[in-house]
């Protein structure tokens, strides 16, 4: 399940694991529990097992494989810092990310904590990389904005925050140290409505502070009809893209027989095993 992205703010996705459980009430009508459980008992599709997490590591290599440079959102179906995810397997995934440094990797989780943990463990050639960003999600007051002072405290080059859904007021933010900010509503069914002053004040305050704001939709049960328009003019301001030149393809096979020859290769058959 790699490929180009409809996701406004991202060129791609990749799913080095697949499935979640849910943490708080952003992910009420997740719309990738939606989408997976479509395909429950389809013997052979990627989501046979439904949103039951699982690690899928032969997809870890993919970003090797990419001859050109991509804005990557990581885990789109799942969440990499899951209580289920293996420390290790995590580990790996930075490596890859750290191998395949033409491209951008926009990882996103809800779980700040453990993500903060992981990540400060890691060895200092993992850890700060210009072309990773981390961010989190913030939903409401309760449970998404104690995350940003979490995201604070984890090393990292970019923070970013995805505030979508967003569910209420969420209030003045502490934007210091924060890279970049995403606001959207819910989509699909059941969507719960985003009030345009929600949206308005989470914009001044990106203004305020130096903070690129991206607008990424209005949401409800036709997303595309209300579109991704505010007070008449789009928003897609993003942190600078920092990553190198993609190396030939003499290149990337270099660097894929040495991801494969090194121990996340092991760390693969290990957990297939």
């Amino acid at each position: 399940m790699t490929q180009r992205s409809s996701i406004e703010w991202t060129d791609s996705t990749w799913n080095p694991v697949r499935g979640c459980t849910k943490i708080s009430t952003g992910c009420k009508h997740c719309y990738a529990e939606r989408f997976a459980e479509r395909w429950r008992g389809i013997e052979g599709h990627p989501y046979e097992r439904g949103f039951d997490l699982r690690l899928v590591p032969e997809r870890l290599f993919d970003p090797l494989l990419w001859s050109q440079s991509r804005t990557i959102f990581v885990n789109s179906m799942s969440d990499l810092f899951h209580e289920s995810v293996p420390e290790e397997y995590i580990r790996a995934v930075f490596e890859i990310m750290a191998l395949a440094d033409w491209h951008v990797y926009q990882v996103l989780t809800k779980r700040s904590t453990r993500m903060r943990k992981i990540v400060s463990s890691l060895p200092s050639h993992l850890q700060s990389l210009p072309h990773i960003w981390l961010g989190v999600s913030v939903e409401n007051k309760k449970h998404g904005v104690p995350r940003i002072n979490v995201l604070r405290q984890t090393p990292a080059s970019v923070r970013f925050l995805s505030v979508e859904p967003l569910l209420a007021d969420v209030g003045q933010l502490n934007l210091r140290g924060i890279h970049w900010v995403i606001v959207g509503g819910e989509s699909g069914p059941g969507a719960r409505p985003m009030q345009r002053s929600w949206v308005v004040s989470v914009r001044r305050q990106c203004r305020a502070a130096k903070v690129p704001f991206f607008f990424k939709q209005w949401g409800g049960i036709h997303k595309k009809h209300a579109g991704r328009t505010l007070d008449g003019r789009t928003y897609s301001g993003m942190p600078p893209l920092c990553s190198t030149t993609p190396p030939d393809g003499k290149g990337r096979i270099e660097l894929l027989k040495e991801a494969r020859d090194s121990f996340i290769c092991s760390l693969a058959h290990q957990l297939t095993a």
